[in-house]
């Protein structure tokens, strides 16, 4: 699996996904605030199927500052 997920894509996921798990356990949105938990997931293992699916990636490229070597 190619990660394909850059940091502030990862973050804003994150951020997003925790809001609305928030919003369906305060019973202010339905059922599909639960989807949330898809973009928890994404952002935790840096990597998008769907992006992977249309050759999307917000991911850095390679020799670029910041990047982790190995990932």
């Amino acid at each position: 699996m190619k990660l394909n997920m850059g940091m502030a894509d990862r973050v804003a996921r994150a951020l997003i996904g925790l809001l609305l798990i928030a919003a369906v356990l305060k019973g202010v949105i339905g059922w599909w605030g639960w989807l949330g938990v898809v973009l928890v997931g994404t952002a935790a293992v840096s990597f998008c199927p769907l992006y992977a699916l249309l050759g999307i990636s917000s991911r850095p490229r390679s020799g670029a500052a910041g990047e982790q070597p190995g990932r």
